[in-house]
């Protein structure tokens, strides 16, 4: 009896969860088998600095790349422009190397640079201690010495990319 009345409740929910998406019209969701519904929910649950922490621990642990496929299809063509002239670069990405013993002073210029609150810059700090972190990316040349000039004179190494 007990099962049958859980069982009339997941189905009235699964109704209920197929109308709302019915009424917003191009909004779909996917279908989450139930064996994965425990995992889902948590992960809706999660904070995004957590998620991108998430991220980088499953990246890692199986060597793969969350990358989105349309930077993937987007190298060969700058590859190939790169291949046929000289060409100066005109956007780099700064990357945090080694946070130095200033560490403060850098995570103001981390801040400074990226508008991010101090909990997420401090955050962002303490990662590069353990691997290079991308502070901005696709930034103009000019920008890009800028922010290396800022975050040189707080004590880190950078690198542009």
């Amino acid at each position: 009896m007990a099962e049958e009345i859980k069982t009339e409740a997941k189905e009235e929910k699964k109704s209920a969860q197929t109308a709302s998406q019915n009424e917003v019209g191009k909004e779909e969701k996917a279908e989450v088998p139930e064996k994965f519904a425990k995992i889902v929910k948590e992960i809706e649950e999660m904070k995004v600095v957590d998620l991108a922490e998430l991220v980088k621990v499953l990246e890692k642990k199986f060597g793969v790349s969350a990358a989105a496929p349309i930077a993937v299809a987007a190298m060969p063509t700058a590859g190939a422009a790169a291949g046929a002239g000289a060409e100066e670069k005109s956007e780099y990405d700064v990357i945090l190397k080694a946070v130095g013993d200033k560490k403060i002073d850098v995570i103001k210029a981390v801040r400074d640079v990226t508008a991010k609150g101090l909990k997420e810059a401090k955050d962002l700090v303490d990662a590069a201690a353990a691997e290079p972190q991308v502070i901005k990316e696709k930034a103009k040349k000019e920008e890009a010495e800028d922010i290396k000039k800022k975050f040189e004179a707080a004590g880190a190494t950078i690198e542009l990319k």
